[in-house]
C-alpha cells in the first residue's frame, strides 16, 4: 500500500462524473425536502384535529409507504414510468402528446421522475413525526389564544410553529441525511443513466469502489459527502434556532 496523501481528494474535484453526481444529488436534496416536508406538515396539521373521522385510517394510510422496501416500490414506479405505464396512458387519456418512451429513459425526466417517487414514498414518515410534535403542544397554550381572540394564523405562528421547531429540525435532518444518501431507487431504476443524469454521490461511490475496486477513491468520496452533511446539518440547526 502508498500513501498518496489528499490525491483522491483532489482527484473527486477534477472527476467530470463525481461532479455530475454531486450536482445531481444537490438537486435532488434541494428539490425533494421542501416538498416532502411541507406535504408532511400540512397534512400532521390536518390529522392534528381531533374532529376529523378516521384519523387512526389515514395515519395508516400515508405511513403506509414508508414500510414498503424501496426496491419494490422503484420496481412498481419504474412499470408506471414505462412507454404504456400508466402515467403514459393517463396523459394519453387527457389528450397530451406524450411520447412514445419511458420517462426514465430521457436525460431531462429521469431525475425529476425519481423525485416524484421519492416524495411520494417518504413524506408519510414525516406526517407521523411532526404529528408526534404537534400532539406534545399543550392544548391550554391553544385554548388561552383563542379566549383572547387570536386568529388562526397568529396561534399558527405564534404558537404552533415556534413550538414545533426541535421537531422541523429533527425531520428536516434526516430528511436531509437520507436523501444526500439515495442509492436503492438510482440502483433499481436508472444505474445512474441515461448519460449520468441521475448518477449521485452514493451511487456513484459504490461503483468506484465496488465495481471498480478503487477503495482509497471511494473512501474519499464517502468523507466528502460526510463532510457536507456535517455542514448543511449545523447550517440547519442555526437557522432553525433548535436547542436540541
Amino acid at each position: 500500500m502508498e500513501f498518496v496523501g489528499l490525491d483522491n481528494y483532489i482527484k473527486a474535484f477534477q472527476d467530470e462524473v463525481f461532479l455530475i453526481a454531486l450536482k445531481n444529488t444537490m438537486i435532488f436534496v434541494t428539490g425533494t425536502i421542501p416538498f416532502t416536508t411541507g406535504i408532511a406538515l400540512v397534512i400532521a396539521i390536518l390529522l392534528n384535529n381531533k374532529r376529523l373521522k378516521g384519523r387512526d385510517f389515514f395515519k395508516s394510510g400515508f405511513f403506509l409507504p414508508s414500510v414498503i422496501s424501496m426496491v419494490v416500490i422503484s420496481m412498481i414506479w419504474t412499470y408506471m414510468y414505462s412507454s404504456n405505464g400508466l402515467f403514459n396512458t393517463i396523459g394519453s387519456l387527457l389528450g397530451f402528446s406524450m411520447e412514445d418512451r419511458s420517462w426514465l429513459a430521457s436525460t431531462k425526466t429521469a431525475l425529476p421522475a425519481i423525485m416524484i417517487m421519492d416524495v411520494w414514498a417518504a413524506f408519510g414518515y414525516y406526517v407521523i413525526l411532526i404529528f408526534a410534535g404537534l400532539q406534545s403542544i399543550p392544548g391550554q397554550l391553544y385554548e388561552a389564544a383563542k379566549i383572547d381572540g387570536a386568529s388562526s394564523f397568529k396561534i399558527a405562528t405564534k404558537i404552533t410553529l415556534p413550538l414545533l421547531k426541535p421537531t422541523l429540525f429533527f425531520v428536516i435532518a434526516i430528511n436531509t441525511i437520507r436523501s444526500f444518501q439515495i442509492f436503492s431507487e438510482i440502483y433499481t431504476m436508472t444505474g445512474g443513466g441515461p448519460r449520468n443524469s441521475t448518477q449521485t454521490i452514493v451511487h456513484y461511490l459504490y461503483e468506484v469502489s465496488f465495481r471498480k475496486f478503487d477503495m482509497g477513491y471511494g473512501s474519499a468520496i464517502a468523507y466528502i459527502l460526510l463532510m457536507i452533511i456535517i455542514t448543511i446539518t449545523i447550517i440547519q440547526k442555526r437557522v432553525l434556532r433548535s436547542e436540541v
